[in-house]
Formats: structure tokens, sequence, C-alpha cells
């Protein structure tokens, strides 16, 4: 898939990072994971995994990782966060447990934390996502996020009709940022993942 051979990092702190390295692999990538600041400096992408977002940020916290996050993803690197990676990426986060949790930053929305609802109210969902193709793609939320707020900063790719007849944006791309409230390593669809393939190259092309 790559042009070139890429290194992607997977944050490996917590949470579905193995998937997202063995779909990164199976696309001819370098996946490597993720644990401490001085591997940053050898990537060209980096993903935010799904999991427990309070959990990751506390043991990034922990291993000192915070900071040197914030100035990866500032600095412009390209960057997906997935579930709770997405709540991590985000400037605002509401419905936080007590004590709140630190957030990396660098997306200008606003998440809810646990949009949907608890794990029992986890569901599979057909999106349209015109980025992707015709092909409607196969979402998997897990006590899934939603943005709620967003900025003319960002672009949105994907939506979700909910029961009240609103619609819930779920999936974003801010410059070398994306960001999505579902599980795509959680499929056998790679698109999300050929997509962030595709803004790495193109960051790196804009950057030479």
């Amino acid at each position: 898939m790559a042009s070139s051979p890429l290194t992607i990092g997977v944050l490996a702190l917590q949470g579905a990072f193995i998937e997202h390295i063995q779909m990164l692999r199976q696309l001819g990538v370098n996946a490597v994971e993720v644990r401490k600041p001085e591997q940053l400096t050898a990537l060209d992408g980096l993903i935010m995994p799904g999991g427990e977002s309070t959990t990751m940020g506390l043991i990034a916290e922990r291993w000192g990782l915070v900071e040197p996050l914030r100035q990866w993803v500032h600095g412009g690197h390209p960057t997906w966060g997935t579930c709770a990676g997405m709540i991590l990426l985000a400037e605002q986060a509401t419905g936080q447990k007590q004590g709140g949790q630190p957030l990396i930053g660098g997306l200008n929305v606003t998440v809810n934390r646990n949009y949907f609802g608890r794990q029992t109210e986890s569901f599979e969902t057909l999106l349209t996502v015109p980025q992707l193709g015709a092909e409607p793609f196969p979402a998997v939320f897990i006590r899934a996020p939603a943005i709620t707020e967003i900025s003319d900063k960002a672009e949105v790719l994907a939506e979700v009709h909910t029961p009240t007849g609103a619609d819930v944006i779920v999936a974003v791309r801010q410059g070398p940022i994306l960001a999505t409230a579902f599980h795509p390593e959680l499929t056998s669809d790679n698109r999300w993942h050929r997509l962030f393939i595709e803004m790495i190259q193109a960051n790196a092309s804009a950057s030479n």
C-alpha cells in the first residue's frame, strides 16, 4: 500500500492497539508499539487507539508522555485517534469522570465522552463516507463518544442518525489529524487505515 516504507506508531498504553498494528502490517507498513517519549522521533504517523480514555490519560501522565504527545500533535505530525483516542485529541470533553483527565488537544472540537451510553448499548451501523468511496463502512461503536461542537477548521467525514432524529458527528479530519468515534480496526475493512496512510504521504510531500 505504502509507496515507500512508513513507520506508524500505535500508542500502546491500554486498549485496542494490537488490532491497529495487525491491519497496518497487512498494508505493508512498519507498525510499532509506542510507550516511551523517545519513540515518537522515529515515526511518520501515530495512532491513538480505543480503550478507556481516563486510564490512557493517567498512564500517559505517569510515563511522562502527555507533553511529548502534545508537542507531536501540535507540531503538525499526522495523528489518528479512534474512540478514546478521539477524546484525547479533542480540545474539550464533556461527560468526564470526577477529576477529569488530561487531554492532548489539537483537534478543534468538543467531544461528549460517552455519548452513546454504556457497553450494553454498543452497536454496529453502516456509515456513508464519501472520502472512502461509494460502499458504506461497517462501523463498530463501543461505549463511543461523539463530537457535539466543531470549529470551521475541521471537516466532517461521517455522521450517525440517532433515534432522536438528529445527526451526530462521528468522524472528522483537521489538517494532519484524523478522528473517528468508532473502531475501524475491529473490522476487515482497511479503508480508514489506507486513508491515514495517504494523509501521512501527503503531509510528507508538503513538507519536502
